[in-house]
């Protein structure tokens, strides 16, 4: 049985899981965030007096009086802040980081300059073989392979989408690619991060035995690429933004109020269901004709069915669009903004928004909720984003056994 003490409350499936998370922005520390919703506890390192850089990431909301990073509300939640000057050449920061690493479960890190740091993988091991040490970086370790001026450039979200080739698909046909938003790389790599987090996990709870997960931005966007590799390895098909459409209806349309729908039919059943629930006459606009390949849809009666699809959706409102279509059960959706989703209330019936204190400002936020739900064991949020260095205190005493003397001490010499 695990005798070690928890500052959080019980919850979720990843209860009695303890994760270590050092770095900054969205990528690593997400990853954490991800695992602390269902119930991991997850102490994020900060830098004293400076923080973690995602708290100066806008949009900012004013609560209470105090400006507030939006994306730090958020994506911060259920994590306790640890304030820590991290290098281990100091020896006081170093018994806090090793006695921390003993303790948990997972090592999660998005820094730079580990060695520089002191932190070696081979060290921690020694101190907790069953650890679980995950590295997030632009372009993977060099330890996995790789060429190492490559292993060494930096990253941002967008170097990752590019050198992936999934920029190159973003984008209108004959204009240069645009990045899809937001931080869309760094939000795969985190999630790619969580899973071999997990994956790892759970060998170690059956070997005793952790290992090293290496996460590269630019692959965890590459598994977002479907087929385009598979098409050019066999077939030399590197067609990039605005390829030829193979069915139709399949695209984005005005309405009558000014709105956006996202329209598709593919496939001979759907596409029926469609052109009737449209009024549109499928004995002249054949499946065959009109949306079987790109011959099809580039044909002049391809491209006439097009200019009714466009027409007929330019005569109802998106709503009435969404509803028409719900009916014949043809895949339809407003295009929504953020307003528009926080008014859904297909949103709102799902739970999807909760309100809790942010612990910089002392006020209320609403945000995004638990995703996705468990039907025994479901995630929560249990407290806003931490204030900067919030629960030092609480993690060196629970954890570490530190006493209010030593604490002192270290808040003098500027480690916490």
């Amino acid at each position: 049985m695990d005798k070690r003490k928890f500052i959080i409350p019980e919850y979720g499936p990843l209860a009695g899981m303890r994760v270590i998370s050092a770095g900054s922005l969205i990528a690593g520390p997400f990853a954490a965030t991800m695992l602390a919703d269902f119930g991991a506890e997850v102490i994020h390192i900060e830098r004293p007096g400076v923080g973690d850089t995602m708290r100066a990431l806008g949009p900012f909301a004013e609560l209470n009086g105090t400006r507030v990073s939006a994306p730090w509300a958020q994506d911060a939640r259920n994590r306790l802040s640890l304030t820590l000057e991290l290098n281990l050449k100091r020896p006081e920061a170093k018994e806090i980081f090793y006695g921390l690493i003993r303790e948990s479960d997972i090592f999660i890190e998005n820094m730079v300059w580990l060695d520089k740091l002191g932190i070696r993988d081979g060290e921690l091991l020694e101190l907790n073989p069953a650890l679980v040490i995950v590295h997030v970086s632009g372009m993977g370790g060099e330890r996995f392979g790789g060429l190492a001026n490559v292993c060494s450039r930096a990253s941002y979200d967008m170097i990752g989408q590019a050198f992936s080739g999934w920029l190159n698909m973003q984008g209108p046909a004959g204009g240069d690619p645009v990045p899809s938003q937001p931080y869309t790389n760094d939000f795969a790599s985190a999630f790619a991060a969580a899973f071999g987090a997990l994956a790892a996990y759970a060998s170690a709870r059956r070997t005793g035995r952790g290992q090293v997960v290496d996460v590269a931005q630019f692959e965890a966007m590459a598994q977002y690429m479907c087929g385009s590799y598979a098409a050019y390895a066999a077939a030399g098909l590197d067609e990039g933004r605005g390829g030829a459409q193979a069915f139709q209806p399949y695209g984005i349309f005005r309405t009558k109020d000014g709105a956006l729908v996202a329209l598709g039919a593919f496939g001979p059943a759907v596409y029926s269901r469609c052109l009737a629930a449209m009024g549109l006459d499928e004995g002249y606009f054949s499946y065959a004709e009109c949306s079987d390949g790109p011959e099809a849809v580039g044909s002049a009666k391809g491209r006439e069915l097009d200019a009714g699809i466009a027409a007929w959706c330019l005569e109802h409102t998106a709503s009435e669009a969404e509803s028409a279509m719900e009916a014949a059960r043809v895949p339809c959706s407003r295009v929504n903004t953020a307003r528009d989703a926080y008014e859904n209330a297909h949103f709102r019936a799902r739970g999807d928004w909760v309100e809790y204190m942010d612990q910089t400002a002392k006020a209320p936020v609403e945000a995004f909720g638990i995703a996705p739900k468990l039907s025994a064991t479901p995630g929560r949020v249990w407290r806003g984003a931490p204030a900067l260095g919030q629960d030092t205190e609480a993690v060196l005493k629970t954890i570490l056994g530190y006493d209010d003397g030593k604490i002192a001490r270290l808040r003098e010499k500027k480690l916490i």
